[in-house]
């Protein structure tokens, strides 16, 4: 159970790094592809082998950081930091694409809309001609209907008297005028009952095309985020998919570099004792890096001899004290020697002296390895 808890977190973080970086590498290959599109299948192969280089590059600076050679550890650094521009270009390139795709469905849609609203103000404009006209012929109607009930003519006979009649030629001129200022007048409204099937026909169709593109729901936030700002929506698009790329690759690096770290903390720690022995410490022992206690096995007592030695506890080679020993590997030994002009050499390990002290029952005593 304990093992379980032990590794849980680090699989945790492989697995997160793992999916980050695998998306990553999906997006930012498919991205390529599309500026690429002359060579689509090369583009995949090439840049699928370069996401997996860049990932073992991350994990592999991170293991052999110390003992890398240096213009291999510069080069390594370097390539993956243009691996990683690469990869954010790719998925800089695939979302894109993405929005131009929806942007040309909205343009397409605007012009439809603008076609429409082109047709709606031509039908609004003859309308309110005819509007006018029809004003203008009620009018005339009306008055050609008062004139006719107005065409009394007044006169006195010879005897004086008033006499009170109706002009039989004014009355049919006026029949005529009014005749034909009624059919221009049901001509007149007939025309603006069309126009105005016309004008809501295309109302209608605005609607219809603003609401079933669906491109409202996915471009409404920007649009929003556009009327408050300001600012254009490409501009807005721009800055997002920057953002995005700036955090996604140098993410799934980092992770990957973490699930490293985690990994390399469960591990015991592991040195070697003066003898080329390894063995297990924990954190508060002495690392390679530090001077090592010198362990003396009390059971091989037929091996050590008292001497009178007031040498500091240790390693020694030809009376000189060895701080070091970077390489322990067979029966030579690589050692850097205290106060030597070639501090650093290759002896047989059966030539160095191991000096320490071991209690005796009365006395201190030094005792040398022989």
């Amino acid at each position: 159970m304990e093992r379980l808890k032990l590794y849980t977190l680090p699989v945790i973080i492989a697995l997160t790094a793992l999916s980050v970086s695998a998306s990553a590498a999906f997006y930012s290959v498919t991205g390529l592809s599309k500026l690429f599109a002359g060579a689509r299948l090369e583009v995949i192969i090439m840049a699928g082998s370069l996401e997996v280089a860049k990932l073992v590059i991350a994990s592999l600076l991170y293991q052999y950081r110390k003992t890398i050679p240096s213009v291999l550890k510069y080069y390594l650094t370097t390539a993956a930091v243009v691996l990683v521009l690469i990869t954010s270009m790719g998925i800089y390139g695939f979302l894109s694409a993405a929005y131009q795709e929806t942007a040309t469905k909205a343009g397409n849609v605007d012009a439809q809309i603008a076609l429409v609203e082109t047709k709606r103000d031509n039908v609004t404009f003859q309308l309110q001609s005819y509007n006018t006209e029809k004003v203008n012929i009620d009018k005339a109607v009306a008055d050609l209907r008062a004139g006719l009930a107005n065409n009394i003519i007044q006169y006195k006979d010879k005897d004086g008297n008033l006499i009170t009649t109706t002009s039989s030629a004014t009355r049919r001129a006026l029949e005529n005028q009014l005749d034909q200022a009624i059919e221009r007048q049901n001509s007149i409204n007939t025309k603006v009952d069309g126009l105005n099937e016309q004008l809501f026909a295309y109302e209608t169709e605005i609607v219809e095309v603003s609401t079933s593109s669906g491109l409202a729901s996915e471009l409404g936030p920007l649009k929003y985020l556009a009327g408050i700002t300001g600012v254009s929506m490409d501009k807005i698009v721009n800055i997002l998919l920057l953002i995005i790329v700036f955090v996604f690759d140098p993410l799934a690096i980092s992770l990957v570099i973490a699930a490293n770290f985690a990994f390399a903390q469960i591990k015991p720690k592991v040195v070697e004792n003066i003898y080329g022995e390894r063995e297990a410490v924990s954190d508060k022992l002495p690392t390679e890096h530090q001077e090592e206690p010198v362990k003396v096995n009390t059971e091989q007592q037929e091996d050590w001899v008292v001497v009178d030695d007031e040498r500091e506890p240790g390693m020694y080679y030809q009376g000189k004290r060895i701080t070091k020993t970077p390489d322990r590997t067979g029966q030579k030994w690589t050692v850097e020697l205290e106060d030597a002009e070639n501090k650093r050499v290759k002896v047989w390990k059966d030539d160095i002296e191991f000096v320490s002290y071991r209690k005796d029952k009365d006395d201190d005593q030094t005792i040398r390895y022989m």
